[in-house]
């Protein structure tokens, strides 16, 4: 090696030095910043919509979505037990937050007949929120639109269907949301449909039925998402086995780190890589805490054993359960255990396959430092302090989603010349 050489080459060990020495003597805080200024959270799930429909039946016409701080107050509240919102546009800026799947969640509870219809309303309500708002937020259809609004500083909101009773057990239907704007459909809820197995009710199926495994071909053919949130571990691993296209989990944890049949086997991360899929790790706290799940369960088994000891006296059983946890306090998710999730996702599955999927606005509240959208960078800078570069951290707020959501788009556009999918409607 000439002089040149030898020089070129001790120029660059050098600046690699001191880049690395900068990058350590970085703060958490700021490899976070870092990492969410150049790569915004694109968050897996946020139930803004059903808020709407419930404390306002989507006539949203006076509803302030600048700030939401004040519908814990008696006028406004409805039927949310005083609890304010956890998302508006002035805390989705605090929270760093650059994507958002909005979920056009019904209740599993309704007929699928009626369930359509209301998830179209869910959808209309959550046009109708977007285009009030141009500004702040950007509908999103595709990977370049989120792109665009990103770079626009637009919040790029998407939608995702929470459950395959808003179908109707119906491919046509399932083609028809899409045209709508839906862009992922969580298989179930907390129900099981007539195709697929929920994680929180008795099986029936096995699984995916052979309508089920129907349903997602066609949804890798159209290029919607197959999230897997909320179903069974059987169903996983059959959607796994027929899916061309990544898929993703919205919203969920790892079953590991908190034992609740909504999170996810490690049977099920250990396939990941292979399909490409992503996690979308989850604030929800009794899925986030071991310790919070089991006093969830004993509150139960108390209020079963009060209700045997005072048959017809529901005040007497109000009471005993009431005393239960006044010497028994709840156990409070923290940051650190959410990050457990994620320590644990990338242990079995890797870095690549990791988003966040907070489920705010679908529950009473997230861990603690983390109760509303604003809490993301904590989240990010517990992260930092574990270890993670900031490229990793960019992976998991919103590299990985875009990753996946491209890739299921060049499934579509690889496979543009097949036919639709068919199956019978009932007789009538």
């Amino acid at each position: 090696m000439g002089n040149l050489g030898w020089l070129a080459s001790g120029t660059l060990v050098l600046t690699l030095a001191l880049g690395n020495a900068e990058a350590a003597e970085r703060s958490p805080e700021q490899v976070a910043e870092a990492a969410l200024r150049a790569a915004p959270v694109w968050d897996g799930h946020n139930d803004v919509p059903i808020q709407l429909r419930g404390r306002y039946l989507n006539v949203i016409g006076d509803f302030d979505f600048n700030d939401t701080s004040d519908t814990g107050s008696e006028e406004k509240v409805g039927s949310w037990n005083g609890r304010a919102m956890h998302t508006d546009l002035a805390r989705l800026r605090q929270g760093r937050v650059g994507a958002q799947f909005w979920s056009v969640y019904v209740t599993a509870q309704l007929p699928e007949p009626e369930a359509v219809q209301a998830t179209i309303e869910q959808i209309d309500v959550t046009r109708r929120l977007i285009a009030r708002y141009p500004n702040d937020l950007a509908l999103a259809l595709s990977a370049d639109d989120v792109a665009r609004a990103m770079k626009r500083k637009k919040i790029a909101s998407l939608m995702g269907m929470e459950g395959g009773h808003s179908i109707g057990s119906s491919l046509a239907v399932l083609r028809q949301m899409y045209a709508l704007g839906a862009r992922y459909m969580t298989l179930t809820h907390s129900k099981n449909t007539p195709w697929a197995d929920s994680a929180t009710d008795t099986p029936e199926h096995d699984g995916l039925t052979q309508f089920g495994e129907l349903v997602v071909r066609e949804m890798n053919r159209i290029g919607m998402l197959v999230d897997l949130s909320h179903v069974s571990e059987a169903t996983m691993l059959d959607a796994l086995d027929v899916a061309q296209a990544p898929v993703i989990f919205s919203h969920s944890g790892a079953r590991a780190i908190d034992a609740h049949s909504r999170n996810i086997p490690d049977s099920v991360l250990q396939r990941l890589p292979d399909n490409g899929g992503i996690v979308m790790v989850v604030a929800f706290p009794s899925y986030v805490s071991e310790a919070r799940r089991l006093w969830g369960a004993s509150v139960s088994a108390e209020a079963a054993r009060a209700d045997s000891l005072f048959p017809g006296d529901p005040d007497a059983v109000k009471q005993a359960v009431e005393d239960w946890k006044a010497a028994n306090p709840e156990p409070l998710a923290t940051i650190s255990d959410m990050a457990n999730h994620v320590d644990h996702v990338r242990k079995v599955a890797g870095v690549d396959h990791i988003g966040i999927g907070g489920d705010y606005d679908g529950m009473a509240t997230g861990p603690v430092g983390m109760e509303d959208v604003t809490g993301y960078p904590r989240l990010f800078e517990e992260l930092a302090r574990r270890g993670y570069s900031q490229g990793d951290l960019e992976k998991i707020a919103s590299r990985n989603m875009m990753r996946v959501l491209r890739a299921a788009e060049k499934y579509t556009s690889d496979h543009a010349g097949d036919p639709p999918i068919e199956a019978p409607v009932p007789k009538d």
